[in-house]
């Protein structure tokens, strides 16, 4: 099968397609024929080489698939053989067929494409598992998200808003800003060029918001916590801008502030299967509905990854992009 390996640590350039043998699914596991695969920000930290993978996992990148089964390990009764799927997986969704935990595929509901499914697994699961369960979400609260035309940003403005929440965002251009506020979002404001934590305190009446979902990480902390109200939630997902700085714990204390963070790749197949079927459950209908839908902003041949990496990080996105199996 085609695979897309990084050669070495580096730029987009280092991604090449090799032919690699194809795997076999191991008990619980099911193997998938890849037709499209979601492109994510740990994929590029992966192959600058500051993200491996975890023990196990294929070398190459890809943490989330859609695709039909192909086989099926021992004991593995559903999804079965034909099925349409699309798959949270701990890496190796760059590729043709691509190996996945059974208790890890949801089906494909009609009427989505697989490009757009492909889109849902990695970026529908942070945001559930960090906005509803770490961050308690209630209908009714107000959200700030930054990065909003990111693929993680426009799952948080869908799944919030579809929750009842008002979805606040930050972006890097006026343009993004109108971009995230046709998806859904109240309220933003562009990073660049204005004191976001003003415009967001004018926004909210001077109270603040209820959560902040922040993958920008410590030089955001200071105006992060300004901008929460009284038991406000701090989200930490990521940490692009550096993952160190102080921090005064009076501010903490004085509003009752929560301060937590997560990251997906990591946890137990257990608890990632806790959270596909509350994503299931909860979301599933919203998807089947048309209330909810991921958001594709282009999709590349698998060969092209290079391509899709280099715009990625450019800032250039506006959604998911996805690697298409052709």
């Amino acid at each position: 099968m085609r695979v897309v390996a990084i050669s070495r640590p580096g730029g987009p350039e280092v991604l090449a397609v090799e032919d690699h043998p194809r795997p076999v699914p191991g008990p619980g596991e099911v193997l998938i024929r890849v037709a499209a695969a979601g492109v994510n920000r740990p994929d590029c930290m992966q192959r600058q080489g500051i993200y491996p993978p975890p023990a196990g996992a294929p070398e190459w990148p890809g943490l989330e698939v859609a695709g039909h089964v192909d086989t099926v390990g021992q004991g593995v009764e559903r999804p079965a053989v034909g099925e349409t799927v699309c798959a949270l997986v701990p890496g190796g969704g760059y590729a043709e067929y691509c190996v996945a935990p059974a208790a890890l595929c949801l089906p494909v509901p009609s009427g989505v494409s697989m490009t757009e499914a492909a889109a849902i697994p990695e970026t529908w699961f942070t945001v559930w598992t960090n906005l509803v369960d770490a961050g308690r979400l209630r209908e009714g609260d107000t959200v700030l998200v930054h990065g909003g035309a990111s693929g993680i940003g426009t799952a948080a403005i869908g799944i919030g808003t579809a929750l009842g929440a008002r979805v606040f965002v930050t972006a890097g251009s006026k343009e993004k800003v109108r971009f995230c506020q046709d998806l859904g979002a109240w309220g933003g404001a562009c990073y660049r060029t204005e004191d976001w934590p003003a415009v967001l305190k004018a926004a909210t009446g001077g109270k603040g918001v209820d959560i902040v979902l922040c993958m920008v990480g410590a030089p955001y902390l200071r105006d992060n916590l300004r901008s929460l109200g009284a038991g406000g939630r701090l989200v930490l997902i990521a940490a692009l801008g550096g993952p160190k700085t102080e921090l005064d714990i009076r501010r903490v204390m004085m509003s009752r502030l929560w301060i937590t963070g997560s990251t997906l790749r990591p946890r137990s197949n257990e608890e990632k299967a806790e959270i596909a079927v509350a994503v299931r459950e909860r979301l599933w209908p919203l998807l089947e509905s048309g209330e909810l839908r991921p958001v594709v902003q282009r999709s590349f041949p698998l060969e092209q990854a290079e391509a899709a990496h280099a715009m990625m990080e450019a800032n250039l996105t506006r959604g998911k992009l996805v690697l298409e199996i052709r």
